[in-house]
This record gives C-alpha cells, sequence and structure tokens, in this order.
C-alpha cells in the first residue's frame, strides 16, 4: 500500500491513462478524487473505484473543466472539505487539437487546445500548491507526451502545448524546491487509447501519410502498456520518490 491514506487528484480521469492511474492509486490505498468533463464516463469509474475501495477509503467525482480556474477552486475545496487536503496531484487532462496544416486550422479550437493543455495542467497546480503548502510536502506529476519529444507536424497546438509543458514542471520545480514539493513531468509512450482513435479517423490526409502509418502499426502492436504509465504516476507519488525532476532513489 504505497498510498496509503494519501488524498489524490487524478484529471481526465474517465477514460485511458487517468482511468488506469486512478485504480492504480486506489489499490495502493489512497484517497482519490477523479475530475472529468464527462459527467456520465465518470460517474461509471465513480462506481468502479467505490467497488474497489476498502473501508474507509474516500473515492470523489467531480465534472469540470480543468482549464476553468472557477470549477478547480470548488474542485480542490470539495475535496478538502470531504476528504482533507491534497497530498498529490496528476495532471493528466490533455486533447490532440485540431488536425492539418497550421495555417488552416480553426484557431479557436488551437487556442482551446492549449487552454486545456497547457492552462487545465497550471491552474490545477496552482491550486494543488496552496494546499500542499500548508501540509508542508506534496506530489505533482503532468503529463507530456510525443509532443514534447518531437516534432509533430500538423499537430502544432498539442506539440506546443506539451513542449510548455515540459518546461513550466522544470520551472516549478526550482520555484517549490525549498517547499518540499517534487514536482515531475512524464511521457508513457504511445498508449492505444482514444487519442489513437482519433489520429486513425482522421486518416492521413489530415495527420499526415507517415504519422498515420506509425498509428496503423501502434494500434496492430498493442501500443505501450498503459500499467506501465500507471505504475510510474504511483512511484512518483510514493514516498520512494522523494525529490525534483532530475532526482529519483
Amino acid at each position: 500500500m504505497k498510498l496509503q491514506n494519501l488524498v489524490t487528484i487524478v484529471t481526465g480521469a474517465s477514460q485511458g491513462l487517468g482511468r488506469a492511474i486512478a485504480e492504480e492509486f486506489v489499490k495502493e490505498g489512497a484517497h482519490v478524487a477523479i475530475c472529468a468533463r464527462d459527467r456520465t464516463l465518470l460517474e461509471t469509474v465513480r462506481s468502479d473505484l467505490e467497488g474497489r475501495a476498502t473501508s474507509g477509503q474516500h473515492v470523489l467525482a467531480y465534472a469540470g473543466d480543468v482549464s476553468s480556474p472557477e470549477q478547480m477552486d470548488e474542485l480542490f475545496r470539495r475535496t478538502e472539505q470531504e476528504i482533507g487536503l491534497v497530498d498529490v496531484l496528476v495532471n493528466n487532462a490533455g486533447v490532440y487539437g485540431p488536425k492539418g496544416p497550421s495555417e488552416s486550422v480553426d484557431l479557436e479550437e488551437w487556442r482551446r487546445a492549449l487552454e486545456i493543455n497547457l492552462l487545465g495542467t497550471f491552474i490545477p497546480t496552482r491550486f494543488a500548491i496552496a494546499q500542499m503548502k500548508k501540509k508542508g510536502s506534496g506530489k505533482i506529476v503532468n503529463l507530456s507526451g510525443g509532443g514534447a519529444t518531437n516534432p509533430l507536424p500538423r499537430l502544432s497546438a498539442y506539440a506546443a502545448s506539451k513542449a510548455a509543458v515540459v518546461r513550466l514542471t522544470e520551472t516549478l520545480a526550482e520555484e517549490l524546491r525549498e517547499f518540499s514539493i517534487a514536482i515531475n513531468v512524464i511521457a508513457p509512450g504511445a498508449l492505444n487509447t482514444r487519442f489513437l482513435d482519433e489520429v486513425l479517423k482522421a486518416g492521413p490526409e489530415l495527420v499526415g501519410s507517415g504519422f498515420y502509418e506509425r498509428a496503423l502499426k501502434q494500434r496492430d502492436s498493442g501500443g505501450a502498456p498503459i500499467e506501465k504509465g500507471a505504475a510510474l504516476c504511483v512511484y512518483l507519488a510514493s514516498a520512494r520518490q522523494r525529490w525534483s525532476h532530475w532526482q529519483t532513489d
């Protein structure tokens, strides 16, 4: 029980990696607050997590938008009132955004992708920092993904926002070091989630033939194990990981 009694929040937890992280957190003894925009999917996950939880474990579900300061304020206030001050935040929520040549994609969709991926990481983190400073410690895990590791032609909003999440994480690691708040950013690999489904649906005309062909191979190979990404989040949230993004024991 590596996360026994820790109060955790996982965003984007209604499906995919976010759901897998929440499941592992419950398995390791954490109290878990899950957040996503789709209320129906979220309630399904909440019911499943409650079935996995032991007596005394709390599971909270909140349908909200990570890019909304007002809604994130409510999420963190409810978590504090019903479970306690937050020990761990996983900023998993994200979108691919518009696909296609950068000069022709919809500008509002491009802007919205940055709001969700970048502001949707920064805003929950601000609220988490305030609570973690009260406790004297905390762990934050951000998701970068392939957008931060390589250029992604025809997915410019995703690539730009995820690269920005990496530099934001590095910057906050320096800010938060003296407060015993560790913040890390991870890229869990090419997962067979809704992101893959989006690429296959968009087709080579929008995402490019090379990226589309890689997506087909990923679909057929099974992609990176989603359990591995969830296990990494457990490790980074646990007492075994004690320092900032470049140091682990």
